[in-house]
C-alpha cells in the first residue's frame, strides 16, 4: 500500500473529529469564532511539529521564497472562508447531510490541479470520483422523492449551493497547499508539508484575529472562555492538516480528496452516535456509491 493512503484516511478522521467538535462549538461562539478555533489552537501545535521535526528527527529547514508565500496565502485565505461556508452549513441541515454537500471537492479539485498544475487523471480515476459524486447527489435528494426536478431543487437551492461552493474553495485550498510545498524543493515531503502548515495556520490566525476584533470583540473573548474544548478543535485540525498536506505532497490532490471521501463514513457514524439524527436509505446508498467511488479511485 502507497503511504499516501493510510496518511489521508487518517486525515479525513480528524477532519471529521474537528467538524464534530466544531458543530458543538458553534452555539457557544458563532461561526466566526468556531471557525477560527482549529487556526489560533493549532499554530503552536504546527510551529513545534516543525522544530520537532528539525532538532529530533534531524530535517533541515527547506528555503521560503515568493511562489511559496503567493500560494500559502491564497490557501490560507481560501480554506478559511471554507470553512466559514462549512459550518454554517451545519446550521441549515444536519451533520452528515451539511458534510455531504461539500464533498463534491475532488472534481472540483480535479479541474483545479489539470488548470492550474496540468495534472492528468486515467479514464478510470475518472470514472470513480463520478461515482462518488454520484452518492453526494443521492444524498442530497434523500429526504424528498426522487425525481430530475428534486434533483435540480436539491443541487441549486441554498443549502446545496453553500456546500458545493465550500467543495470549491476548500478544492482551491488544496491545490494551493499543494503548489506552495512543492514550490519549497526541501528535504522531503514530510518536512515541506510541516512547514508549509506551520507558515499557514500562522497566516490564518493572524488573519481571523485582525478580523474579529474588527467584527465583534466579544467573539474573541468567548474563543478563550472555551478553551478546554476550542483547543481539542485545533489539536485535531492541525493533525489532520499535517496528514492532508503530507498527502497531498506525496500524491496529486484530485486522488487525494477522492480518497478522502471515507470521511462521510466517519460522518454517518458521528451523525448517528454523537448528534442522534437518523440516516434514510437514500442517504445509507449514497454513502455506499462514495465508499464504491473510493475503491474504484484505489483499484485503477
Amino acid at each position: 500500500m502507497e503511504l499516501w493512503i493510510p496518511i489521508t484516511i487518517a486525515a479525513a478522521f480528524m477532519q471529521n473529529l474537528r467538524s464534530a467538535l466544531q458543530k458543538h462549538l458553534q452555539g457557544q461562539l458563532g461561526t466566526r469564532g468556531a471557525s477560527f478555533v482549529r487556526f489560533g489552537y493549532g499554530f503552536p501545535i504546527a510551529i513545534l511539529y516543525v522544530l520537532a521535526l528539525r532538532h529530533i528527527a534531524g530535517y533541515p529547514y527547506p528555503t521560503l521564497n515568493l511562489t511559496f508565500s503567493a500560494w500559502a496565502a491564497i490557501g490560507g485565505l481560501a480554506q478559511i472562508f471554507a470553512t466559514i461556508m462549512l459550518v454554517h452549513l451545519f446550521s441549515l441541515r444536519n451533520f452528515a447531510v451539511g458534510t455531504a454537500y461539500s464533498k463534491t471537492e475532488p472534481v472540483q479539485a480535479a479541474i483545479f490541479g489539470f488548470i492550474l498544475l496540468g495534472e492528468k487523471l486515467t479514464l478510470g480515476a475518472i470514472s470513480a470520483i463520478i461515482v462518488g459524486v454520484l452518492g453526494v447527489m443521492m444524498i442530497s435528494t434523500a429526504r424528498m422523492p426522487l425525481s430530475w426536478r428534486n434533483l435540480a431543487v436539491a443541487l441549486t437551492g441554498r443549502t446545496a449551493l453553500i456546500g458545493i461552493a465550500s467543495g470549491a474553495v476548500f478544492g482551491i485550498s488544496a491545490v494551493a497547499y499543494r503548489s506552495a510545498a512543492l514550490s519549497l524543493g526541501g528535504p522531503g515531503p514530510v518536512m515541506d508539508a510541516a512547514v508549509t502548515l506551520a507558515c499557514v495556520t500562522t497566516f490564518q490566525t493572524a488573519f481571523m484575529l485582525v478580523w474579529m476584533f474588527w467584527k465583534d470583540r466579544r467573539e474573541i473573548v468567548q474563543v478563550i472562555r472555551t478553551w478546554r474544548s476550542s483547543s481539542l478543535v485545533g489539536v485535531a485540525g492541525v493533525v489532520g492538516s499535517a496528514c492532508w498536506f503530507t498527502a497531498m505532497t506525496l500524491q496529486q490532490v484530485a486522488y487525494v480528496r477522492a480518497l478522502g471521501q471515507i470521511e462521510l463514513v466517519f460522518t454517518f457514524m458521528a451523525s448517528y452516535f454523537l448528534f442522534q439524527e437518523r440516516v434514510n436509505r437514500m442517504e445509507a446508498i449514497g454513502c455506499l456509491l462514495i465508499v464504491c467511488g473510493i475503491l474504484g479511485l484505489l483499484f485503477f
